[in-house]
């Protein structure tokens, strides 16, 4: 195995207290260990920030940041405010690699050191991260429900540090984990799923928002991150064909309108949304594209 470099773990947790000592038990058995773990407790109410407490008190390079309950679940942001809390304090230390990590995953004792050897072996590798799977009949199977091969799943991604500061971090809003990648591929780094390293993910994706606000939640995503309309209308279209049906593809038609109407905030960054739509049409022409 190639050298590796120095990774911290973000971990924004909101009443996982179910699910969250496999990921604690995970995190604790790898053979390359993360130089700090920051645990965001984002104002649970069940036992998840007593989890966290004990961990932190068991090992000293995991700390825990406590924050007071804002009373509802913010979608999209509000992980991504939490997350940012946390990366605060990982200023302390030279990372070489930045890691959001969910609070309901459990994975191999070797999951980091492969996955960091990956990152060592492509040196244009900007933002990478294992296949997020659920059990089914006693297997884990993929969750990736038809996502395109530069995406990652937000519940595991590993940024390298210089692809980081290029893109200027994370956006605090819905569609932040694929603005990311998007923005990594506009400045030429590569971004993907590592197909072969899983981790097994304990509760359904969207599950805590119920399943017409997730869908709701990823058009109002796809409208921030500047995709076409008529990519969005193809991609509503196969959606009525898929579980669930019908009601994906209302929802994400819904939230995505709503963007309009709405006038939220999109991504601005000069030459992104030229980027993005360009990419779209050359998908929509058959042509090669980031979203083969």
């Amino acid at each position: 195995m190639s050298q590796t470099g120095v990774y911290a773990l973000v971990t924004p947790v909101r009443n996982e207290a179910e699910h969250f000592r496999r990921t604690i038990d995970s995190v604790l058995a790898q053979t390359l260990r993360p130089a700090l773990w920051v645990i965001v407790d984002d104002g649970s109410s069940d036992a998840t920030g007593s989890l966290a407490d004990q961990a932190s008190r068991e090992q000293p390079w995991i700390r825990v940041v406590h924050r007071t309950d804002r009373g509802f679940r913010q979608q999209g942001g509000g992980v991504i405010e939490a997350f940012y809390e946390g990366f605060e304090l990982c200023r302390q230390i030279p990372w070489e690699f930045m890691v959001k990590l969910d609070g309901d995953l459990s994975f191999d004792q070797d999951y980091f050191r492969d996955c960091l050897g990956r990152f060592s072996e492509n040196p244009k590798l900007g933002i990478g991260g294992g296949l997020v799977c659920r059990s089914a009949g006693g297997q884990w199977v993929a969750d990736s429900r038809g996502d395109p091969r530069f995406h990652v799943r937000g519940a595991t991604k590993i940024y390298r540090r210089a692809c980081w500061d290029q893109i200027g971090g994370v956006l605090p809003a819905p569609g932040w984990d694929t603005v990311d990648e998007l923005k990594a591929n506009m400045q030429g780094w590569q971004t993907g799923t590592f197909d072969d390293l899983k981790l097994l993910q304990h509760k359904d994706t969207g599950s805590a928002d119920g399943a017409w606000n997730n869908w709701v939640k990823n058009g109002v995503a796809n409208y921030i991150t500047a995709y076409h309309p008529l990519f969005m209308l193809v991609k509503c279209l196969k959606r009525v064909f898929a579980r669930p049906y019908l009601l994906g593809a209302l929802g994400l038609a819904y939230g995505f309108v709503r963007g309009y109407v709405r006038r939220t905030p999109r991504v601005d960054a000069p030459g992104y949304r030229r980027y993005v739509r360009s990419q779209q049409f050359r998908k929509l022409t058959l042509r090669p594209s980031i979203w083969d």
